[in-house]
């Protein structure tokens, strides 16, 4: 297999390097940037795309853009089926289609994309990493309360996802989605800002009173609130609290 990834030096890209590297497969890294197994190419201005594809059979899209995904998904499509790229696996996110939310229209809108670029593919819909939930309580690590929405999250660690899309470039195709993968369990954001702060130190006792509970007005807290971000199975990977408490010893 030649495999080129994208995003490879992401949150989620570092770690399936690593997995795709456990499992015998070099992959092609595409990057802005040269470095180690890197190809120079540029997905928003499609400069270099199609040199890094020459003679790939399997691409795995973990880049992400807030501002542009279409078009740099866009680009890399159309290099793709050019070089007769066998199978294309898009990592996108669970409640794309439900929760009104910018970032979320456009992920959509690639897997559409994706669907209709005539090249073999298979989408997986992922959680929240760890990190993303993390990030809203390390925002807020100055502040004597941590305030969290009264909604739920279903976070999942990113060594999971990266194993999961091991296994999906190891086989056919799906020309469709696969089963959405969450993580361990469903949890109150509020539950999930007290096991951050005890994690980070705070006594047990002492983590409650710091955590006030928020409920948001508005439509898109509203999808939160009703769950359309989860899967509501139970996934694989670490635990929330316990990925909190490994992250606060490094």
């Amino acid at each position: 297999m030649t495999l080129l990834i994208t995003g490879g030096t992401g949150t989620l890209g570092r770690p399936t390097v690593e997995a795709l590297r456990a499992g015998g497969i070099e992959p092609r890294i595409l990057s802005r940037r040269p470095g180690p197994a890197h190809v120079v190419a540029d997905l928003q201005s499609g400069a270099g795309v199609p040199e890094a594809l020459a003679g790939v059979d399997t691409v795995l899209h973990l880049a992400t853009n807030r501002r542009s995904d279409a078009r740099a998904t866009q680009h890399l499509l159309q290099a793709a089926r050019s070089a007769g790229v066998q199978h294309l696996v898009y990592l996108s996110i669970v409640g794309v289609d439900a929760v009104p939310l910018g970032y979320y229209r456009s992920k959509l809108a690639c897997e559409e994309l994706v669907a209709g670029s005539g090249v073999p593919f298979t989408i997986l819909r992922a959680t929240q990493f760890h990190d993303f939930v993390a990030g809203a309580f390390r925002a807020q690590r100055r502040l004597p309360r941590v305030i969290a929405l009264d909604v739920p999250f279903q976070p999942i660690s990113t060594a999971a996802v990266a194993d999961r899309l091991v296994s999906l470039v190891g086989a056919a195709p799906a020309d469709g989605r696969v089963d959405d993968l969450g993580g361990r369990a469903v949890l109150p954001m509020a539950e999930l800002a007290r096991q951050w702060l005890v994690a980070r130190g705070s006594a047990p006792e002492a983590a409650e009173p710091r955590v006030v509970e928020w409920h948001a007005p508005g439509k898109l807290v509203g999808a939160y609130r009703a769950g359309l971000h989860t899967t509501g199975v139970p996934g694989p990977g670490i635990r929330f609290a316990d990925w909190a408490v490994t992250t606060a010893r490094q």
